[in-house]
């Protein structure tokens, strides 16, 4: 599946009710809600000898694939244009790969 294939089907399942400025801010919210399940999985794996759930992990992982695209689109953006910005970000603050000194010495 291209990301532009799993933008369309997504956005299928965008609640009408809500008015575009609704829609992104309850796209963004629920974000940082499915963030926060998954970090308390990870924690858990990490920190307390849980074993990791990877059936649950790829479940709140979509739910937030889910909610990152509803916030870009409803921002009048693509998964494609987030995911180029990011790569050009990168490049440029790694362009020999990751390295602890240019992580420390970073600028924003």
């Amino acid at each position: 599946m291209t990301l532009d294939e799993y933008e369309t089907a997504a956005a299928r399942t965008v609640n009408p009710k809500l008015s575009e400025p609704e829609r992104l801010m309850d796209a963004a919210a629920g974000l940082a809600e499915e963030s926060g399940e998954i970090l308390g999985l990870v924690r858990k794996h990490a920190y307390q000898s849980h074993a990791l759930p990877l059936d649950k992990l790829t479940t709140e992982l979509g739910d937030a694939l889910w909610c990152l695209t509803m916030t870009a689109k409803c921002a009048g953006l693509t998964l494609d244009q987030v995911a180029a910005a990011n790569v050009v970000k990168l490049r440029a603050r790694y362009p020999d790969g990751y390295s602890d000194t240019r992580s420390r010495d970073r600028r924003p």
